[in-house]
């Protein structure tokens, strides 16, 4: 079985989103490992003293038993761009270790910047993040994501963003897509127009 992962945001000594993160890691135990005990990750992670000033992905490699803790600077990526791919066997249920599969579909993006992966016709994720499209009043996003982000829950949680189905076909309902994950949030996510997906 691959190794699973949590990555979460570390921004000046601080976890951020620790309870959805919590309930993905133990959810995913329960259902991928088979294991029903219930851990806190803010009790397991220490952060080392040359990484409380900064913001770092914080990855936690896990299998039954957490296999490592590392601590990256979070280098951001300039996303004006999307290319739409269509893949009907990509499965990201889990976050897992191995990203092999999706960096293929990444590899097909072209001159774009991203991906937006179409799976028996709709709309997931892209290569690292949920997308959230603007229709000029509110946000919404798709209920077919490869993988439930925990910013995305959060949002859904918040009243901040809903879910629907949302095909190629429907884009054109939509002014632009933001792209959110443990380390975008809606205030620093990147923002595409509409008519830079293609």
């Amino acid at each position: 079985m691959s190794p699973l992962l949590e990555t979460i945001k570390l921004k000046d000594g601080k976890l951020y989103n620790i309870a959805f993160h919590n309930r993905r890691f133990n959810a995913a135990r329960k259902e991928y490992f088979g294991i029903s005990e219930q851990l806190d990750l803010s009790e397991i992670i220490t952060i080392p003293a040359d990484k409380k000033q900064g913001l770092f992905r914080c990855r936690v490699v896990y299998s039954p038993k957490i296999e490592k803790i590392e601590f990256i600077p979070h280098l951001s990526r300039t996303i004006k761009n999307l290319k739409l791919v269509k893949n009907d066997s990509v499965d990201y249920r889990f976050k897992y270790s191995d990203r092999s599969y999706l960096q293929k579909l990444y590899g097909q993006r072209g001159n774009c910047d991203d991906i937006l992966i179409i799976k028996n016709g709709f709309i997931t994720d892209s290569f690292t993040a949920n997308p959230i499209f603007f229709n000029g009043k509110n946000w919404w996003t798709p209920n077919t994501p490869l993988l439930s982000g925990t910013q995305r829950a959060r949002y859904l949680e918040e009243g901040k963003i809903s879910e629907c189905q949302i095909t190629p076909s429907d884009l054109s309902k939509y002014q632009k897509v933001g792209l959110i994950n443990a380390l975008w949030d809606m205030k620093d996510m990147p923002v595409v127009e509409i008519n830079n997906v293609f």
